[in-house]
């Protein structure tokens, strides 16, 4: 074993800079992401974060409009999540010879607050846990093998979730994946209806809004169609809520704006109160019992060390409890009708912005491309600039000039993903535009970023 003066304490992390947090990422944790974002000069060091701010090390504040992809429906440490947390401090964290009580209690908040007859929930460390273990489930419930996702669908970075995940440049390096997985174009039924027909498959996954393929929203009627063609095809239907639920898209759970229930719901991200890790699925009575509830060897088919423990499922409680509270899903409504109406009216001032979608908080701007966004910003001088790294510039001139924190999406890196806690304030929202809206108007610090980075900066972002 290497010395004991080698180990660093967390003391000696609250003191690392900024350059030292780089260093020590890039060598220790992911080389390439520390590169980009040293490229990008986006490796600032945050210290504290409340609410939709977050303050560096210099003391500077920065509003947080990314919201850890959805995790932050409450915002950063909302002092109801950090108090349930305090409470259950002394108990046991993970107890395996004990059932959890915090579990239980969570399974009952969650069958209470889903739709329809959703009721047993299974409990994990992640979104894409989650998404594994609802393919699991729909095999061993309907004993077949095959699985239907969307195209351009995102269901996390796993084996089984990076199989039903529809974008080949994140499923190639990996591949054979699972087998007998095919994708479906999005929002279309009749596509649906034939492939269930072809395939017989076990589950269609499927977002209710595609968030990391670009904001995009299915044609009005879709999720229905799809609950009528699974029912009759025999097929599960798992929707993936890890983004789009808990009030993210003005409703508790976006299916419900549809009125459509599926037989498999999954959650993760900000059920945890932007806290503590968690994911989960819920189904119904029926279909855990027929699927794990037949005998002793099979619950013990359903087990995860961590899943359910009394520190996750006991942040999930809070925060579910604010959630309806507050009416947090009705302030993601108009707030996001808010927000929406005030990036139209960018769309229309400037041939820069292609389109802005959404729904409640969970909004996309997409840049337009080569021969829109580039032309206009550069006049031609950065013609060989990918549309692959257009939003990421955009959005660390964002950050370095305006305060702001924005993102791509993972599968259309042309849209920049708004994403603020559903706490966002109205002057907070206005902030945000305002800063777009002299970013546009001036267009010179995309130029100005673009020929600093130089040839070869350049030349190493499209080899990525």
């Amino acid at each position: 074993m290497k010395e004991e003066t080698c180990l660093l304490t967390v003391e000696d992390a609250l003191k690392l800079g900024r350059d030292e947090v780089t260093e020590t990422y890039r060598k220790y944790v992911n080389p390439g992401w520390a590169a980009l974002q040293s490229l990008l000069e986006i490796d600032f060091n945050y210290v504290r974060a409340e609410g939709c701010v977050v303050w560096d090390e210099g003391g500077n504040e920065y509003l947080d409009f990314v919201g850890g992809f959805g995790s932050l429906n409450l915002g950063h440490n909302h002092p109801a999540v950090l108090e349930a947390l305090r409470r259950v401090e002394q108990a046991p964290v993970i107890l395996q010879t004990a059932l959890g009580k915090f579990a239980a209690v969570l399974a009952h908040n969650l069958a209470r607050a889903a739709p329809g007859e959703l009721q047993n929930c299974w409990f994990c460390s992640s979104g894409a846990e989650a998404v594994e273990g609802a393919l699991k489930l729909a095999r061993i419930y309907t004993g077949r093998k095959a699985f239907l996702s969307c195209t351009g669908g995102f269901h996390g970075k796993t084996m089984g979730a990076l199989s039903v995940t529809g974008r080949e440049k994140y499923r190639h390096p990996f591949e054979p994946l699972l087998p007998f997985c095919i994708n479906v174009p999005f929002g279309d039924a009749g596509a649906l209806e034939r492939a269930l027909r072809e395939h017989r498959p076990a589950a269609f996954i499927v977002e209710p809004i595609l968030g990391e393929g670009g904001i995009i929203l299915p044609p009005p009627g879709y999720l229905e169609q799809a609950r009528l063609l699974c029912s009759r095809s025999g097929t599960l239907l798992i929707l993936d809520e890890i983004q789009t639920g808990l009030g993210r898209t003005g409703t508790l759970f976006a299916c419900q704006q549809e009125g459509v229930v599926p037989d498999v719901l999954v959650l993760a991200k900000s059920l945890g109160g932007g806290v503590a890790p968690i994911g989960a699925y819920i189904t119904t009575a029926h279909i855990m019992k027929k699927a794990y509830g037949g005998s002793l060897e099979r619950g013990l088919m359903l087990t995860s060390t961590f899943g359910g423990n009394t520190r996750s499922t006991a942040a999930a409680i809070a925060s579910l409890e604010v959630l309806l509270r507050e009416d947090l899903p009705r302030a993601a409504a108009e707030k996001g009708d808010y927000f929406l109406h005030r990036l139209k009216e960018l769309q229309e001032k400037y041939d820069a912005v292609e389109d802005v979608r959404g729904r409640g908080l969970l909004i996309g701007m997409e840049l337009a491309g080569s021969g829109g966004l580039l032309d206009y910003l550069t006049a031609g001088t950065v013609q060989r600039l990918s549309a692959n790294f257009l939003s990421s510039l955009v959005a660390a001139e964002m950050l370095k000039k305006y305060g702001v924190m924005v993102a791509f999406t993972l599968n259309n890196p042309r849209v920049i993903r708004l994403e603020p806690p559903l706490t966002v304030g109205y002057e907070q929202i206005d902030r945000v535009v305002e800063a777009f809206d002299d970013f546009f108007s001036g267009h010179g610090g995309f130029v100005q970023l673009a020929l600093k980075s130089g040839k070869g900066a350049v030349s190493s972002l499209l080899r990525n």
